[in-house]
């Protein structure tokens, strides 16, 4: 392609592929997190924006300045809906860590994660990147590459519409974060939990017991045990949601 004989309307049409293009880039798991250099974002928003294109056969109207701006929001919310829908199942993938770390008592127990800049559980953390290994492994994040140029196939830029069944959708896709932290951490906390009943039974039978200095180290080996023993569970369920999803955002995708 010769860049010189760009026009004017083939520009405009660029950019909205961008916009949309950057929208997904800069929010889906992985490839969206802070610790990824906003250079490497911009490259390859560009990179796959100028392999979108020249397939991308699209006429564009007239526009005013108000059109305009409505035309390009609509296509940075096309980009972060997708996005930010892959990352809720990582978001109940920490919940069931923040869990499991609490009933072993590491409530206080948390780490520096660069991703987000914040203090988590060191459990959620450990659980979290596990996520990322099997997302990778089940080649997750080719869902997104193929979502994004499947995208405009069903959605033309101008075309977007927010409507009640995408809010209604939107919120089903959100349940899956307590549903999918209940899945993997219910074993967990259900033997934990009956742990703690039976230290409560040995407290009341032998009072001369310390409990806190015997249970302590004991919930925690028994976590850990769990949490062993729990894992080929555990990758299971995430692979599942993983292999799924693309079914969900080709939902949204009509929706939208």
């Amino acid at each position: 392609m010769n860049i010189s004989q760009i026009t004017a309307e083939q520009l405009e049409v660029f950019i909205f592929i961008l916009l949309r293009v950057s929208a997904m880039v800069v929010t889906i798991p992985i490839i969206g997190n802070r610790v990824v250099p906003v250079r490497i974002k911009a490259g390859l928003s560009l990179m796959i924006a100028f392999l979108l294109f020249p397939f991308i056969k699209i006429h564009l109207p007239y526009l005013g300045i108000f059109s305009l701006i409505g035309g390009m929001i609509g296509e940075v919310i096309i980009g972060i809906i997708i996005g930010l829908a892959g990352r809720l199942a990582f978001a109940g993938v920490q919940i069931a860590g923040q869990l499991i770390g609490f009933q072993m008592g590491f409530a206080i127990v948390n780490v520096f994660d660069p991703i987000t800049s914040e203090q988590v559980s060191i459990m959620a953390q450990f659980q979290y990147l596990i996520a990322i290994l099997i997302f990778l492994a089940v080649d997750g994040h080719h869902v997104f590459l193929y979502a994004i140029a499947e995208s405009y196939r069903i959605i033309f830029p101008l075309d977007f519409h927010f409507s009640a069944e995408l809010a209604q959708s939107i919120i089903e896709i959100s349940k899956d974060i307590f549903i999918i932290a209940v899945k993997i951490g219910a074993p967990i906390i259900t033997a934990l939990l009956m742990t703690s009943i039976g230290f409560g039974l040995i407290v009341r039978t032998v009072p001369q017991i310390n409990i806190l200095i015997v249970g302590f180290p004991l919930k925690i080996a028994i976590g850990l045990i769990l949490i062993g023993l729990t894992l080929p569970l555990f990758i299971k369920i995430m692979s599942m949601v993983f292999l799924n999803f693309g079914d969900k955002l080709n939902i949204l995708l009509h929706l939208m």
